[in-house]
């Protein structure tokens, strides 16, 4: 495999490059927003450059697709007075010291109660993963029945810390989701889960995988940019 880069206007284009026995030349941008070409034997390289420079427009649009997976969430220190989401809604953090520990949503508060400061973060993740769980198992339970009648059954649901994706699906069916999509409001979580659905039937972003998903949930760009807007 070899790297490759193109320029259009101000913008450059890094990709891998790799040869095999086929006839036409093929781009693919991966959830991580990484560029494959796949090139004929014997390809020249100026000539893939050309194709790749024609193919710019495509290529971008699809980083910025998958860029409304990538949690952007600046980075929090845990502290009294800070706010935290959950569901979409704003929580203010209240931390108190004592011998037991716990974490509770009460009223527009997380109440924390801890042995030591540096045990607030490891506290609320802790919630946040449990509740996550929960609200995605219920969410992905009143979905499924829609896609019943396309032979779309996924084995469940898996949480994992992705830093670059809200979501993925394994061959065998399984939808994995990031736990911090809980920060988000309940319709973006249905966002993903829908998109994740639909890619059980639909591995790539076909034209008939985008009429699925507008089917399904047709206001779906409008979470989709709430989802990258909220988290940005």
């Amino acid at each position: 495999m070899t790297k490759g880069t193109v320029e259009f206007g101000s913008k450059k284009i890094e990709y891998s490059l790799v040869f095999n026995h086929r006839k036409t030349l093929g781009i693919t941008v991966t959830p991580d927003l990484e560029v494959l070409v796949k090139a004929p034997s014997g390809a020249s390289p100026e000539k893939i450059k050309q194709v790749v420079r024609k193919r710019t427009p495509w290529i971008l649009k699809q980083k910025e697709f998958f860029l409304a997976f990538y949690p952007k969430q600046p980075a929090k220190r845990y502290v009294g007075g800070e706010t935290h989401l959950y569901l979409g809604k704003q929580y203010r953090l209240r931390v108190r010291k004592g011998k037991t520990e716990s974490v509770r949503l009460y009223g527009k508060y997380f109440r924390v109660v801890c042995r030591k400061p540096s045990n607030v973060k490891g506290l609320l993740t802790e919630w946040y993963w449990f509740h996550a769980e929960l609200k995605f198992e219920e969410i992905l339970g009143e979905w499924i029945p829609r896609f019943n009648n396309i032979g779309v059954e996924p084995s469940g649901i898996k949480l994992r810390e992705m830093p670059k994706r809200w979501g993925s699906c394994t061959p065998k069916g399984r939808i994995i989701l990031n736990p911090e999509l809980i920060k988000a409001p309940r319709k973006c979580i249905e966002y993903v889960i829908i998109h994740e659905l639909c890619h059980l039937v639909h591995r790539n972003h076909s034209r008939k995988f985008i009429k699925l998903q507008t089917k399904v949930m047709p206001d779906w760009e409008l979470w989709k940019n709430r989802l990258e807007k909220l988290l940005a």
